[in-house]
């Protein structure tokens, strides 16, 4: 039987107000476990906890911070194994894939650690005479975090570690479908001696849970991953609290990938195929529309066809599985809904998009690819968020760059191209926060900015070095010699 996972609250557990089990996408007779549900009255508590030990926890040493969040990174890294199986069972990404994501959260708080030790600030001298200037950093308070599912554990570990590192108090609420991997990450910082209320981490609804603390007065910040239009709620509800909350918003994309006739046709493919496709397209830096050059279009389309021919959609733990199933049966019938869409409108789906079945029940889906279709079509304007992609052909650089940039998004993009000039002109040119150059749109590294512009991003960036941005304020002091 599985267990029961409860909320982590002041240091110690806590029932909540139900349970919901969490459902194994790749077979839905298995259930990874059952998670509490929190209620408003914990959220209060946990923001409590959270602001009791901020004091202690924003005076500690940089050494104390370093030394929690190194053994942090260390357990993650020596249980990545296990915890990728665990990520694989309640996401659906393959194990291979979460494995990896598994190491890049242990990565981020290895790096994360660092950056406890490499605070500083600045003295400079005043205009005025025997005047001195201090600029320092200071952490912000209490900050609020609400996670998505399709990065269940890495994107907790690059919103939690700089927090702490810069001596904030969290309270976290994972996404209600996969909370799995947060409750374990939660449970890995706060074994690492983690003082008690620095981290809360409190499960349920986003409607409840998330509800809460965006109204909570106590709350000082929020940092979200999700879709546009919570995003809007997000910050319209931090804008309107007393206080006003600083607000980080990571949301949509509809990312383009520009395949020009000069590329080499195996690499375009390869980093088509992969951007577009592999977590099942549940990334929100997944490459969905693809533009390409007529020159190189039919040479294009019927190579990714046979590439798309050889991918194994099947059991996320399976060996062998190239792309695991749908997270769950919201969106494969959101998934399925966009594919009837995109024929109405004239596309043309050249491969794919067919229900699968295979041994043990689950939401699986044969990725869909269309080809015939504009820039203008709901398929090349609004989010997906599943293993379908769309080519718009274009005639020259001049229109594959305009069609990239007419999009509300701006996340990530991509070109492929043997071309020093276009390669380089893009990258100047390109309305998106993340430009890849021969590489997929998704896939970032663990100590660089990750974030977009337009409708993708609200905010300063998170990851790196840029995410003290979010977790500090400054301030500036004056003294008189």
């Amino acid at each position: 039987m599985p267990g029961i996972y409860l909320n982590l609250i002041g240091g110690e557990f806590a029932s909540g107000s139900g349970v919901a089990r969490n459902i194994n996408p790749s077979d839905t007779n298995d259930v990874v476990g059952e998670y509490a549900q929190g209620a408003v009255a914990d959220v209060n508590d946990a923001v409590d906890a959270a602001k009791g030990a901020f004091p202690a926890w924003s005076r500690s040493t940089p050494q104390q911070r370093f030394d929690i969040l190194k053994k942090t990174s260390d357990e993650i890294l020596a249980r990545k194994g296990e915890l990728g199986r665990l990520l694989a069972r309640e996401e659906g990404k393959t194990l291979t894939e979460g494995i990896g994501e598994v190491v890049r959260a242990g990565q981020i708080f290895a790096f994360v650690a660092g950056e406890c030790l490499r605070t500083g600030g600045e003295a400079i001298p005043s205009v005025r005479p025997g005047v001195g200037v201090e600029i320092t950093r200071e952490p912000i308070g209490v900050v609020g975090m609400i996670t998505p599912w399709n990065f269940p554990i890495a994107i907790p570990a690059w919103k939690i570690a700089p927090a702490l590192a810069w001596g904030n108090c969290v309270v976290i609420k994972p996404a209600d479908l996969v909370p799995g991997s947060a409750w374990a990450l939660v449970d890995i910082i706060q074994r690492a001696g983690l003082p008690r209320g620095v981290l809360n981490l409190v499960m349920g609804r986003g409607s409840v849970v998330g509800e809460a603390l965006l109204k909570h007065k106590d709350v000082h910040a929020i940092s979200f991953t999700g879709s546009v239009a919570t995003g809007r709620k997000v910050a319209a509800s931090c804008i309107a609290s007393n206080p006003m909350k600083k607000v980080q918003l990571e949301m949509g994309g509809k990312n383009p990938l520009v395949v020009l006739d000069d590329a080499d046709l195996d690499t375009a493919v390869e980093v088509a195929v992969n951007g577009a496709f592999f977590s099942t397209g549940q990334r929100c830096t997944a490459s969905s529309r693809l533009i390409v050059q007529a020159g190189i279009h039919d040479r294009f389309v019927k190579a990714c066809i046979e590439r798309l021919k050889a991918i194994v959609v099947d059991d996320a733990l399976k060996q062998g599985t190239h792309i695991g199933p749908v997270v769950d049966q919201s969106q494969l019938e959101q998934d399925l809904r966009y594919i009837q869409i995109a024929k109405e409108e004239g596309g043309e789906l050249v491969f794919g998009g067919e229900l699968l079945k295979r041994e043990t029940p689950g939401f699986y889906l044969q990725p869909a690819l269309f080809t015939e279709t504009t820039n203008s079509m709901r398929i090349s304007r609004e989010e997906v968020f599943g293993p379908v992609a769309n080519i718009v052909r274009v005639k020259d650089y001049d229109e594959a760059l305009a069609v990239a940039n007419d999009t509300e998004f701006g996340l990530s993009s991509g070109i492929c191209t043997t071309s020093l000039k276009y390669a380089t002109h893009f990258k100047r040119n390109s309305e998106a926060g993340m430009v890849m150059v021969n590489v997929p749109t998704a896939g970032v590294d663990y100590h660089v900015p990750f974030g977009g512009r337009k409708g993708s991003s609200y905010g300063s960036r998170e990851q790196g070095t840029y995410a003290r941005e979010h977790y500090t304020t400054v301030k500036t002091a004056y003294t008189m010699a």
